[in-house]
């Protein structure tokens, strides 16, 4: 039996002879490449400045110590996301609190977020977390506008949706990461994800000023700029000036990374035109899709079905291997048991109890898609 997977990666021979071209060269890390990716992911997105670091996980970690995260501070992110999105608050000893979705979308809720913050005093939180759930992209002005009125950060979570698009409140349109309302955006190169590096994650930001900070904390802290080391003594000087970490992205990774993202564009229009097809065919049943926009990556399709349990394993057992995003990050037993808040979150509750990704990915076929489709047409009929 073919298995169907929720996603997979697609390597070409252009991506091949990049990374053996990598491997012949002089440095397999610390190397050329990684400037040039970053320059080249930057341009993409749109934003002034990025960061390349190990995995997505290392960005969110990065990101969260850049903007000063720490014992004492209280985050507010989503719990419909991977348990990353709100780890890297706990890795740099702050507190998270879960903000409820707009069922239509999957989104973190502004009017939620809202609510939340002006029920507690000025100070009481310091950032928020919104996620780009499954590629729709999170509309950042009115994040902004109250980030801005009550002294918060903006870190935006947009490992789902590199070349995602929304249009903002002048009528131009905003990428996804591109800095204009977000202080730093996180982005993932994990295999399923729209460009794949093995491993491997990118910061975007247009503040130099976390730029520069980001770039030390990849790498341990260590400085060598001869006119920022106290008593330098000579070219093997170096001083340690932050506590880093060793989250640096390899050539090879790099390498693998630039060929994916020369045909980025072309892979995000396959995807749209793969959900395209599962809107059509799901127009009047027998499950829900959930609400998309025209600038939405599709990173995942993600649909709302009755009986999600008994589907997803008749699915299996037709060797389609669809998944379910996410748990709530809330129910996790660290965040569930460990730490003594309640979140009062039903809507998030409610789309766990029926969300279902259904396979997602630019080599899909039409006729592994049909197959999907009639796999679930056959399991409610």
């Amino acid at each position: 039996m073919k298995i169907i997977p929720y996603g997979k990666q697609s390597i070409t021979e252009a991506d091949i002879a990049a990374v053996t071209e990598a491997l012949q060269a002089d440095f397999l890390t610390g190397g050329p490449r990684i400037a040039a990716f970053e320059e080249a992911f930057a341009g993409y997105i749109g934003a002034r400045y990025a960061v390349a670091v190990a995995n997505g996980t290392a960005a969110l970690h990065l990101s969260a110590m850049a903007l000063g995260v720490g014992p004492g501070h209280r985050v507010l992110t989503t719990p419909m996301t991977f348990s990353a999105s709100a780890n890297c608050v706990r890795y740099c000893g702050g507190e998270i609190d879960f903000a409820d979705i707009d069922p239509a979308t999957g989104l973190l809720d502004f009017t939620a977020v809202r609510n939340l913050v002006e029920s507690f005093p000025p100070g009481y939180y310091q950032g928020i977390i919104p996620v780009d759930y499954a590629g729709y992209p999170v509309d950042m002005e009115p994040f902004r506008a109250l980030a801005d009125e009550h002294d918060l950060w903006l870190l935006e979570d947009a490992c789902h949706a590199p070349g995602a698009s929304y249009v903002d409140s002048k009528g131009q349109k905003q990428r996804s990461g591109n800095g204009a309302f977000a202080d730093l955006a996180i982005f993932s190169f994990h295999p399923v994800k729209h460009i794949a590096c093995g491993e491997g994650g990118m910061i975007t930001t247009n503040r130099k000023d976390l730029y520069e900070k980001l770039l030390l904390l990849r790498n341990h802290g260590l400085e060598r700029d001869p006119a920022k080391i106290p008593n330098y003594d000579g070219g093997w000087s170096y001083d340690l000036q932050e506590l880093g970490y060793n989250y640096r992205l390899t050539d090879i990774q790099a390498a693998l990374g630039l060929s994916q993202l020369q045909r980025a564009e072309e892979n995000l229009a396959r995807r749209r035109a793969i959900a395209a097809r599962y809107d059509a065919a799901f127009a009047a049943g027998p499950v829900r899709p959930l609400g998309s926009s025209e600038g939405h990556a599709f990173h995942l399709y993600v649909i709302l079905a009755e009986a999600r349990k008994a589907l997803y394993e008749y699915l299996r057992s037709k060797g389609i291997f669809a998944q379910v995003h996410y748990i709530p990050v809330h129910t996790l037993s660290y965040y569930h048991l460990s730490l003594p808040e309640v979140w009062n979150v039903p809507l998030s509750e409610a789309h766990y109890a029926q969300c279902l990704s259904l396979p997602m990915y630019p080599t899909l076929t039409e006729e592994e898609q049909d197959y999907v489709i009639e796999a679930i047409r056959a399991f409610y009929s």
